[in-house]
């Protein structure tokens, strides 16, 4: 019998993990560990866990990931467990050919610790750039970056009236583009990308390389939260600037009155990124026909996840100025701010979840 839905999401990452080994093992699967160099929040192991599904020798393989940006793991991993007992879903699969490559926590550290950003700080979907070339310059960001962060929290009333003075002045895309399109001069800062590959990084390409190189046509879903209105899953194109690509994932996954938004032509709710994780596909799978979306679910509004990544990263810098309770507030914030505690939520979630794998494996099987 398939669980309920809810009982697939977890409320901390120790437990996630659990679940899905659990699954793992119950599905008959050989769990691959990559181990993370840290312990946990609750001193426990972290891992970058992968489990294959399907026929070694199947050419058409689809990845589903987690928990790139950490917090948001509490939805992928639910998604993931989930699917591992769908008997349906599976027989699906396997019926068409389809290898699934199950990538859980490709950032453990941030979802033990409730965080966005890897270890190093790092926003790991703005991580997959060339370093050995002059890293991109955020000019709107290098404004914000101190009205962003200010030395208090909250923040004084000055403080907000600036930001809301220079959003007032710039727009509200303009807001979100500058803050979020990825930034590598402020390490302590938002949405940054890094100096240099983090662990989460290396350790996606060495699980690419292992499982990805076989495959002829390539499809992935890369789960992810806080873009968009509640519960809603967005299913936005990863991929480099193709149209035949674009094409092809919009017949996959897009319908007349929803189709695969874009970074490229203004449609998706994420404006243009830098660094982003297919990044990491093209050049470890290039034999393969990739075809990717990434499922962005809503949680709040835009405004208020902002507010929640702000606060995150301001108690990163300054944890010798905040008391346990606003430690813990900033905590909670950040958790709701990326995932909704209700089975109405969890529900929907899993519908449009299962939906994206079933049209993804009649895309690679047609």
């Amino acid at each position: 019998m398939t669980m309920k839905a809810a009982d697939a999401f977890s409320p901390t990452y120790a437990t996630a993990r659990q679940k899905f080994l659990q699954a793992c093992v119950a599905a008959g699967l050989t769990v691959e560990t990559h181990p993370h160099p840290l312990k946990g929040s609750q001193g426990e192991d972290l891992a970058m866990d992968v489990a294959y599904d399907g026929s070694p020798d199947a050419t058409r393989r689809l990845v589903i990931s987690s928990a790139c940006h950490g917090v948001e793991g509490h939805c992928g991993s639910g998604v993931q467990v989930f699917a591992l007992q769908d008997a349906a879903w599976r027989a699906q699969a396997r019926a068409a050919g389809v290898g699934v490559l199950y990538v859980h926590a490709l950032n453990p550290h941030g979802f033990s610790f409730s965080r966005r950003v890897t270890h190093e700080n790092v926003d790991l979907n703005r991580n997959f750039i060339d370093f050995t070339q002059p890293l991109p310059v955020n000019e709107g960001y290098t404004e914000l970056h101190a009205l962003l962060l200010p030395e208090a929290w909250p923040p004084t009333a000055d403080d907000k009236a600036a930001l809301a003075n220079w959003i007032d002045k710039h727009g509200m895309l303009a807001y979100q583009a500058a803050v979020t399109a990825g930034q590598y001069q402020f390490d302590d800062g938002l949405f940054f990308g890094g100096k240099a590959a983090t662990w989460s990084n290396r350790t996606f390409r060495q699980v690419l390389r292992a499982h990805g190189q076989q495959a002829e046509r390539l499809g992935w879903i890369d789960l992810h939260t806080g873009l968009g209105p509640n519960g809603l899953g967005e299913r936005i194109f990863a991929g480099r600037d193709d149209p035949i690509a674009y094409a092809r994932a919009n017949a996959w996954w897009g319908s007349a009155e929803a189709p695969v938004t874009s970074i490229y032509d203004g449609s998706s709710s994420a404006t243009l990124l830098t660094g982003l994780n297919w990044n990491a596909v093209a050049e470890e799978c290039p034999q393969a026909e990739a075809t990717a979306i990434a499922l962005e679910y809503g949680t709040l509004p835009m405004l208020d996840v902002m507010a929640a990544l702000q606060a995150d990263h301001w108690l990163h810098s300054h944890s010798d100025h905040a008391t346990p309770d606003l430690a813990d507030a900033i905590r909670v914030r950040m958790r709701d701010a990326f995932y909704t505690d209700t089975d109405t939520w969890k529900q929907r979630i899993v519908d449009q979840a299962r939906e994206a794998m079933a049209q993804a494996v009649a895309g690679l099987s047609n």
